[in-house]
């Protein structure tokens, strides 16, 4: 599958796009506030020495990274499901509702049981919103004729997500000096009351669709996820582009938490931890800004960005030292970039009603290779150390841009699927 061949440029046409209209703005900037308190919490930095704390090896850490990642598996579809038949807005504030609760369990009885509990109202709470929120910005755009606008959106949207986990990187240090994990915990669990509070305020106009005669609206579980599957089985732009965002995402969304792991085998101190951290965040945040730029890559360079990408991740994780996360950074934006940027081929390429379904058919295949490299991380932890197994994943990348890169010589850059 020729890597991100099907992407427009975000404006569609040459030239800058025109300004947004009014109801963009208020799209904008209520999902902004949405991304910035979803992602605004403390103990995002450290969760993973929390468990440490309480006695927990790096095994036992890897499995319940595995039952959070296979919780999101088995809720993947279905939520997806519920978006496309019941409401997108809905499944954002519940899951949003869950994932305090579990931040809670952990803050008030840090055990290993508790951990699991939250890991699991965590995994259920990330599949909610898996799915929903890209069908509902997109449908939104679309119904204001500027869905065009998607992928610089979502970038921007992406950025602040990981803007908002800078901070609270930033913030984690100074709080935890005062008032240690529980302080940290229950900060958390109050930023997620809110981001419930605010996916509350977004927009939705299901309603006006259904009235318009959209058959997608209505429809019963099955109906719809056969709809979903038909699609993916039926279009082969939808099938090519859900391939590539499981591709690519699946492994750098699995590294990314064993980072405060790897800070932490250079010598780091646990109070340096999160700026360590904060680096590579920094990375993940530019690399969203700059996605609205690259949707019209052609397929050989996105193939050369990963493959540099994938050397840069085994350089940081093999330096052994805090400066190499230096080399995590860049790794980590091109990771970002070309998430989004495939994220928008998807959506460009989806010509049905199913929308949420589809999008969380691509999380549940990223869900489970993820899946796969917690199990792996977790098993060869036991005869290796962190700045290894980074090294091993990121010749993952390696061998996937090789494939991109082939392939993009034989189909050329192709043209956006309408």
């Amino acid at each position: 599958m020729p890597l991100f061949s099907s992407v427009r440029s975000v404006s569609g046409r040459p030239g800058a796009a025109p300004p947004p209209s009014r109801a963009v703005r208020r799209l904008e900037l209520r999902l902004y506030a949405y991304a910035g308190l979803k992602d605004l919490v403390l103990l995002y930095p450290v969760y993973a020495l929390l468990f440490a704390e309480h006695g927990l090896d790096t095994a036992e850490i890897s499995s319940l990274f595995v039952l959070w990642s296979l919780t999101g598996l088995l809720a993947e579809v279905p939520s997806g499901v519920w978006a496309d038949t019941v409401s997108r807005r809905l499944p954002l504030v519940v899951g949003a509702l869950m994932t305090g609760a579990g931040f809670a369990l952990w803050t008030l009885l840090p055990s290993y049981p508790a951990f699991a509990a939250g890991f699991v109202l965590w995994g259920l709470g990330g599949a909610l919103g898996s799915g929903a929120l890209e069908a509902l910005v997109y449908e939104e755009l679309e119904r204001l004729g500027e869905s065009a606008r998607y992928p610089g959106l979502m970038g921007r949207t992406a950025a602040v997500l990981t803007l908002a986990t800078a901070v609270a990187t930033a913030l984690a240090t100074p709080v935890f000096a005062v008032g240690g994990f529980p302080a940290l915990g229950l900060a958390s669990t109050a930023v997620c009351v809110l981001c419930a509070l605010v996916a509350a305020g977004l927009p939705e106009h299901r309603e006006s669709r259904a009235a318009a005669g959209d058959e997608g609206e209505g429809r019963g579980y099955q109906a719809t996820l056969r709809s979903g599957l038909g699609e993916v089985r039926r279009v082969p732009a939808v099938r090519s582009a859900l391939l590539t965002v499981v591709v690519v995402t699946s492994v750098w969304g699995a590294l990314d938490e064993y980072v405060p792991l790897l800070a932490a085998a250079t010598g780091a101190a646990i109070r340096d931890v999160p700026l360590l951290v904060l680096c590579v965040y920094a990375g993940v945040a530019i690399g969203g800004v700059l996605a609205s730029r690259a949707g019209g890559i052609a397929p050989v360079r996105a193939a050369a960005l990963l493959g540099a990408a994938s050397v840069l991740l085994a350089a940081g994780g093999l330096s052994g030292t805090p400066a190499g996360f230096v080399l995590l950074a860049p790794a980590f934006l091109v990771f970002q970039l070309i998430d989004v940027v495939a994220d928008a081929r998807l959506q460009d390429a989806l010509p049905g009603s199913a929308r949420a379904t589809v999008t969380s058919l691509a999380g549940l295949g990223a869900e489970a290779s993820t899946l796969v490299v917690y199990g792996v991380y977790g098993a060869a932890a036991g005869f290796t150390g962190h700045g290894v197994l980074f090294a091993l994943f990121a010749s993952v990348y390696a061998v996937a841009a090789a494939g991109f890169a082939v392939r993009g010589r034989a189909g050329g850059r192709g043209a956006v699927p309408e």
